[in-house]
């Protein structure tokens, strides 16, 4: 009997194909287009920044553009004076929806978030009005890990609680008997910038950490001491529990019942990532149950929670109002880094920080689209593949066509496999600009090798494979004679099709998820499948089995539009002559 090995994840492309709209100056060389955002009028730059910025960022601002501070305006005063201004910075209070471009006519060609998120931006208007949105990422880390590290020592010293007992004019020591820090395990889960700096902080405290991330690379984790190891471990053997997530349909009410039920009893988690990772009222019933000791929260669902939430006045939870990056340092940080993304993105810089659609030129978007969407999804698959505590290192990818490779630009392809490797667990919006960058953070190296073939070169490529090596499979059949993960994929007549998983070749529109299974090759097993399937209501889109010779093995590859209960895929399992298999979600 086989057993489910997929990921239940529930990734979502944001891949934008909507050409740039505003006007823009084009300088051609060897059919590349370099596009630079010019100021209107001719002269500096204007920069309006709605909401307090520290002066340093503001300093900065005024070396190269005319700068209007002008704070807490109506969306009403937003729209009119957005028209004329070159570059927009807003922090989280100010929302910056289609009818602020569409306000701009045009000229609006920055929008810089002074932070990480970018809930309050419309990402998809940004684009299609052709303006640029750029974030600031890093000069927060110190003061989130430090955040962290307080709650952690406050939560386990009962130190709020206490506080608030002696206001109250009581003196209550042997309620508030904490526990030491140090031998205890804290899993780290996300090993990020902010992530590792809680990791080695935590170190100094004499604790033994754990990691639990898919992209951390192993040797990076014991550099500094961290271990790295599956999800399940991680929750399963920790005393403490400290969240650094970014929120994505991925991580979504990670921590569930379910998965506080997995826990030891008396866990205590911290939170400064994002409140929807924990599913608040699962918290409640565990630490209600005694199953979670402790919780400390920076971070809510929504926020501010209301006034009388259950989990926020509940004794056993220490609370604080989204306090991460609130240091002087942070905020001037902050200030500087989002100056410095804007004015270099006004010149024309590639900025690093993107985090929309970059400007491709509209006929290449045509021609390429089909083989956009086939790199995102063959990035998708291959990393689902890869087993938990596997770190992503090394990803090759391969291109076959009949072009001269000078007639193939493959950098847009390039970014999309990254884009379908690491954005759906990731805070980060991966696009031809920033795609690189964000692979070489997360320590994964990408390589790429060009397959000339003879023939005719009318369509631009023939096929693209996307190998993972030095990690193990969810699927066994998926490794080569090398022992890389890898799958390949086509476009046929527009259609992005998977036709190949390990040695074995298979035929398979990439549409919906796909169900791989690997079987003895006898008769009737198709029809097993598909009967299963048929019963519970799952439309099978397409089927195809390869094999290596008849009689021996074979990999059956099942395209399906919805996903199948946990009963079915066990049902499928459950069938004798199936090796094993795995469900993987496009």
């Amino acid at each position: 009997m086989a057993t489910p090995l997929g990921l239940s994840s529930l990734f979502s492309s944001r891949l934008s194909t909507t050409p740039s709209l505003f006007p823009i100056h084009r300088r051609e060389f060897n059919r590349r287009r370099i596009i630079l955002v010019t100021a209107g009028g001719g002269g500096k730059p204007t920069i309006l920044v709605a909401e307090k910025l520290g002066q340093a960022g503001i300093d900065l601002l005024k070396k190269h553009a005319n700068v209007d501070c002008s704070y807490d305006l109506s969306v009403e005063e937003l729209c009119t004076k957005i028209s004329l201004c070159d570059a927009l910075i807003v922090r989280s209070g100010t929302k910056v929806g289609r009818d602020v471009f569409e306000s701009s006519r045009g000229r609006l060609k920055v929008v810089g978030r002074a932070g990480v998120g970018i809930d309050n931006v419309d990402l998809a208007a940004a684009t299609e009005y052709g303006c640029l949105v750029v974030n600031a990422p890093t000069a927060n880390t110190v003061a989130a890990a430090e955040h962290g590290i307080a709650l952690l020592t406050a939560m386990a010293r009962n130190v709020a609680q206490a506080d608030a007992s002696i206001k109250a004019g009581k003196w209550m020591r042997s309620k508030y008997v904490g526990v030491s820090l140090v031998g205890k395990t804290l899993a780290v889960l996300g090993f990020g910038k902010v992530g590792s700096e809680v990791a080695r902080r935590a170190r100094g405290l004499g604790m033994h950490v754990i990691t639990h991330d898919p992209y951390a690379p192993a040797d990076r984790a014991r550099a500094i001491g961290v271990e790295l190891v599956s999800f399940e471990v991680a929750i399963s053997t920790a005393d403490f529990i400290s969240l650094h997530l970014p929120l994505t349909a991925a991580t979504s009410k990670m921590l569930n019942d379910e998965t506080f039920a997995r826990m030891k009893r008396g866990v205590r988690i911290v939170n400064v990532a994002r409140g929807g990772v924990i599913d608040e009222d699962a918290l409640l019933r565990a630490l209600d149950s005694g199953i979670v000791a402790q919780a400390a929260l920076d971070v809510f669902t929504v926020e501010p929670p209301v006034k009388d939430n259950k989990l926020v006045l509940h004794e056993s939870v220490t609370a604080t109002p989204h306090l991460g990056a609130s240091t002087m340092e942070a905020q001037e940080g902050v200030a500087v880094e989002i100056a410095e993304a804007v004015v270099g993105a006004l010149r024309g810089e590639l900025a690093a920080t993107a985090v929309n659609a970059p400007m491709v030129p509209p006929e290449v978007l045509r021609e390429l689209k089909p083989y956009v969407v086939l790199a995102e999804k063959l990035g998708r698959l291959a990393v689902q593949l890869v087993t938990g505590g596997s770190g992503v290192d090394a990803v090759k990818v391969t291109y076959a066509s009949s072009r001269c490779p000078d007639d193939l630009d493959t950098r847009l392809l390039r970014a999309m496999v990254i884009k379908g490797l690491i954005e759906p667990i990731s805070s980060v919006f991966i696009n031809l600009v920033n795609s690189d960058y964000v692979a070489k953070q997360r320590g994964v190296k990408i390589s790429e090798e060009r397959m000339v073939l003879d023939g005719s070169p009318e369509e631009p490529i023939e096929y693209i494979t996307v190998r993972i090596a030095n990690v193990e499979s969810r699927f066994a059949s998926a490794l080569s004679e090398s022992g890389e993960i890898k799958v390949e994929g086509r476009v046929k007549q527009g259609v992005p099709s998977l036709t190949k998983v390990g040695l074995f070749g298979v035929d398979v529109s990439l549409e919906g998820s796909v169900i791989l299974c690997r079987q003895v090759d006898q008769p009737g097993m198709i029809g097993k499948v598909a009967s299963i399937l048929g019963d519970e209501n799952v439309n099978v889109s397409f089927m195809s089995v390869g094999r290596i010779a008849p009689g021996k093995q074979a990999v059956m590859a099942i395209g399906v539009d919805e996903q199948p209960s946990k009963e079915t895929l066990k049902k499928i399992g459950d069938i004798s002559a199936i090796e094993e298999f795995v469900f993987l979600k496009l």
